[in-house]
């Protein structure tokens, strides 16, 4: 009798071990499988500029109206309202900073915002009538903006930089460059802060720089797309960069030397950017013109900023 039900036990506890593995496995979503995750609608098609805080909260412009930025909470299917900017202001991308601060691109008034974390009031952090355009930004350690700043008319771009003087206040200077730049558009670092990657819409050329102050410099080509088939773009920890394939349908994952590691179909043909978000930073969420939603998937590997905003990187 007692080895019955020795046996017995054995097996149940076994049973329950699949049957708990199986339940895992299936709630574990499949790594770059995308998946629609808010309705249809909900952002105008301006729908552009996602950021996470680091609590994985979702932040994208343009909820319901330009002008409007939208909140996914973490773990919702459905944006709420966070803020409204400015009469006559439109943001175009977001970008969180180490301290929390959020930062949204005012494409139309010049300006770049910053919200204290907490606090709901846009500041206007910097402005300069010089810019044609600001159109997407990425944020080093030490607090430094780098934004993309496109002239389509002109089919030509420039690069700025934004910091803290010994003063206290805050510079902008458009960065030199060893060749002419192209339509600016999506931005941002390398892990270790020394190289900025800088996509150029109407060429479809995604290019490197080495940082050298105000000085973009070793410019390298590393990948040239068809025309008008790229937009904002994200850093791994690892490196590997993210690239939004807007008209492909696609977000081409690659290593910083330019070697093509993978496509990953997406639900619409039009992502205008991307961000790492989450409870882990390894879900990447897409802002997608077509339909006006955004849709998600599992990545292998956290972001750089998300990394960099929990004090890890």
């Amino acid at each position: 009798m007692a080895i019955t039900s020795s046996r017995s036990f054995w097996c149940l506890c076994s049973l329950l071990l699949i049957a708990a593995t199986t339940t895992a496995a299936r709630a574990e979503p499949k790594l770059f499988e995308s998946r629609q995750v808010t309705p249809a609608g909900e952002y105008t098609f301006g729908i552009e500029g996602p950021a996470a805080d680091v609590d994985g909260n979702l932040f994208v412009v343009n909820l319901g109206k330009p002008g409007a930025i939208g909140k996914l909470v973490v773990g919702s299917a459905q944006s709420e309202k966070f803020i409204s900017l400015p009469d006559g202001s439109v943001g175009n991308a977001i970008r969180f900073d180490r301290d929390g601060t959020m930062f949204i691109v005012d494409y139309k008034k010049h300006n770049v915002f910053a919200i204290r974390k907490g606090g709901l009031e846009p500041e206007v952090h910097f402005h300069s009538d010089l810019m044609n355009q600001p159109n997407d930004l990425t944020i080093a350690r030490d607090g430094t903006i780098y934004a993309s700043d496109p002239n389509w008319k002109g089919r030509t771009g420039q690069i700025w930089r934004i910091s803290k003087g010994a003063d206290g206040q805050v510079q902008g200077q458009v960065m030199t460059a060893p060749r002419a730049m192209g339509t600016t558009n999506g931005i941002d670092l390398s892990p270790d802060g020394k190289t900025l990657y800088v996509g150029e819409s109407l060429t479809g050329q995604l290019w490197a720089y080495r940082i050298s102050g105000n000085e973009l410099a070793s410019a390298r080509l590393l990948k040239t797309f068809e025309p008008d088939t790229i937009d904002g773009l994200r850093t791994d920890v690892d490196g590997k960069l993210l690239i939004a394939r807007i008209q492909k349908g696609a977000i081409t994952v690659m290593t910083p030397d330019g070697q093509l590691l993978r496509d990953i179909v997406l639900q619409g043909k039009d992502p205008t950017n991307l961000a790492f978000g989450g409870t882990n930073g390894r879900t990447v969420f897409v802002s997608q013109r077509q339909g006006g939603y955004i849709e998600s998937f599992q990545t292998d590997k956290e972001g750089r900023e998300y990394c960099m905003q929990n004090g890890r990187c």
